[in-house]
């Protein structure tokens, strides 16, 4: 099955790849450039409070994102309250930034770890305001379920702290998350390599989105490209439905008609 004839729909967007790519921690705009190429992404990351969004000149970062060969997701990464979430990305749309939107509301500096409760405060808001809201979450199935009910378009819960690349630590939650949801989940933070992203879409995870792994690489645009095939290898997987597993051998040839 090829990307094209297998969608992922979030809202009012369709796109045919389940990679998005954030654009920090590069050696240069050259080399992010060339990672998201290599990455086949459609959607790619910017964190607004981390860039000039005014500086739109030849060879900026915002010049490349805003180039219109990606759909742009503004995330809210530097936030600690609903309110400085809110308006950053108030000021994202003013810019003519797209309308899906990350919203990221960080509840501890060292650990990155999510403040829920004020990440359920923001969204309430962004939907309310005609945002269409991905919202960066603990693992934890009933925020998930908390999020959807208030109209986010997506849940991104985190596989491991950001920046960890410590792979999925909970599958058992992402799969919860994933049998009660009925918008699409897409893991967010923690991943280190190409089978980190599979086992996420095996787990039946709609989509991964990944900076780190990619950007600190030894060989970013050779690991963008194994992003891109591991998230395809597992989605593939996840659709052809796996094995049982079983505690004992099962003989590939029958064993009747032996000679």
């Amino acid at each position: 099955m090829t990307d094209a004839a297998d969608p992922l729909t979030i809202g009012s967007y369709t796109f045919t790849s389940r990679l998005f790519v954030g654009t920090g921690k590069y050696k240069s705009v050259a080399e992010t450039e060339a990672a998201l190429n290599e990455s086949g992404a459609e959607v790619v990351t910017v964190a607004l409070r981390r860039v000039d969004l005014k500086d739109r000149g030849q060879g900026s970062m915002m010049a490349l994102v805003t180039s219109g060969r990606w759909t742009v997701l503004p995330n809210t990464a530097g936030c600690y309250t609903a309110e400085d979430a809110v308006r950053t990305l108030r000021l994202a749309r003013e810019l003519g930034i797209a309308d899906l939107v990350k919203l990221e509301v960080i509840g501890s500096p060292t650990t990155l770890y999510p403040d829920n409760e004020q990440t359920l405060v923001a969204a309430k808001t962004l939907v309310a305001e005609g945002f269409t809201v991905l919202p960066y979450c603990t693992d934890d199935p009933i925020v998930c379920k908390k999020l959807e009910d208030l109209g986010c378009a997506a849940v991104m819960p985190l596989a491991a702290p950001i920046g960890s690349g410590l792979g999925i630590r909970n599958p058992y939650n992402l799969r919860i998350i994933v049998e009660q949801a009925r918008v699409p989940v897409i893991v967010d933070a923690g991943v280190g390599t190409a089978s980190d992203a599979a086992v996420a879409m095996e787990l039946g995870c709609h989509g991964v989105l990944m900076n780190t792994a990619i950007a600190e690489a030894r060989d970013p645009i050779a690991m963008a490209r194994a992003m891109r095939l591991g998230i395809q290898a597992g989605r593939t997987a996840f659709l052809a439905g796996r094995m049982p597993r079983r505690l004992h051998a099962s003989a590939s040839s029958p064993e009747s008609g032996l000679v």
